[in-house]
């Protein structure tokens, strides 16, 4: 008569942010998405979206989805979606990507 409906793990969205005058050293893991206003020294991983302010700086690694830049980065960069290059982006090191934006 009635139907159990099934309960699906919902993807858990979480947004970060490491805001202006914000300096981190050291690695972060996560599924949730991040904005970048301050300083990361250390490697970034996450299944969701990176976005690097005009003001933002990150030296290390990032592996996302996609990624946003207006800031400096410099390091390893791999986008397993879209990376999409603002016109104040400055990228020093390698980047792995599979569709670019470039404003």
């Amino acid at each position: 008569m009635f139907s159990e409906k099934k309960v699906t793990q919902s993807q858990v969205l979480e947004r970060n942010l490491i805001a202006n005058n914000t300096s981190i050293t050291g690695d972060i893991n996560s599924e949730g998405d991040f904005r970048i206003d301050g300083t990361v020294e250390g490697s970034i991983k996450t299944l969701g979206r990176v976005v690097i302010g005009v003001k933002g700086i990150v030296k290390g690694g990032v592996e996302c989805s996609y990624a946003d830049i207006e800031g400096r980065f410099s390091g390893k960069l791999v986008v397993t979606e879209l990376l999409s290059l603002k016109k104040t982006a400055n990228i020093k090191g390698e980047v792995f990507i599979n569709k670019l934006s470039v404003e």
